[in-house]
């Protein structure tokens, strides 16, 4: 059984077919799904596919491109969110100094807010990091990532970036772009880290991962992902399938 880390059905380009792609997911082999939020306006929706899909949970956290918008008043709605039973984690909050939507001073600022609200909620985290190595590590100790745990979305650093979260109890996520040819970096990572620290993620529905490149992501897809870890650790496809799970499981504290 699959569990995709991260996925968000909440946007539009799921408008039409929704219903049809989430009820295709046990067939499939999806088990679980969590639905990473980014915006508070899309809080709501998240909440009621989680209320709808019982493999589907959730988390709340607003996205750095969005957090020049935020005021100290959405943190109580963060944390009144968070009171939901599938709310399972803060996040998706971090730095993008890609894109650099937002000041690189307010995205410092609001994701120590955020990562301080996840350990007053004593939630793990989901960790949004483009660009910005350094300045994500140094919030993730300086705030106490290791109180709480969580994992690194889109793992996107160096080997010695790996350790490092690694050190702090977290764990790591490959997505589509561990599929990619010319994949340098994230295969040699995935080599590094221990399949006990790996989480497998879409990121839907972004990434999609070869031989779906390009296309519109979704769960249904993780499974190509599963494959192209287990022939880089050199094992079974089901063997990475339980361990990534179970890890997955046991980060956002899902008991069932």
């Amino acid at each position: 059984m699959l569990f995709d880390s991260h996925a968000h059905y909440e946007d539009d380009r799921f408008l039409e077919d929704l219903d049809s792609v989430l009820s295709a997911m046990p067939a499939h082999n999806i088990g679980y799904i969590m639905d990473a939020c980014t915006e508070i306006s899309d809080i709501d929706k998240i909440l009621c596919l989680a209320d709808k899909y019982p493999f589907l949970y959730a988390s709340v956290g607003i996205h750095p491109h969005s957090v020049k918008d935020i005021q100290e008043k959405d943190l109580d709605i963060l944390k009144k969110a968070a009171t939901h039973p599938k709310v399972k984690a803060v996040g998706e909050i971090g730095l993008d100094y890609y894109y650099d939507n937002s000041p690189r001073d307010l995205q410092k600022k609001w994701f120590a807010c955020q990562m301080d609200l996840a350990n007053e909620l004593r939630l793990p985290v989901i960790i949004h990091d483009r660009d910005a190595h350094k300045d994500t590590m140094d919030i993730l100790k300086a705030h106490h990532a290791e109180n709480v745990g969580g994992v690194l979305h889109c793992f996107a650093g160096s080997r010695e970036m790996a350790k490092e979260v690694l050190n702090l109890g977290m764990y790591i996520a490959f997505g589509g772009t561990l599929t990619f040819k010319n994949s340098i970096r994230p295969i040699e990572v995935a080599k590094y880290v221990p399949l006990d620290c790996i989480l497998l993620e879409t990121d839907a529905p972004y990434l999609a991962p070869e031989p779906n490149r390009g296309k519109r992501n979704s769960s249904l897809f993780l499974h190509f992902i599963a494959q192209k870890l287990a022939q880089i650790k050199g094992i079974d496809v089901a063997e990475v399938e339980k361990a990534t799970c179970e890890n997955a499981k046991r980060c956002f504290g899902i008991e069932e």
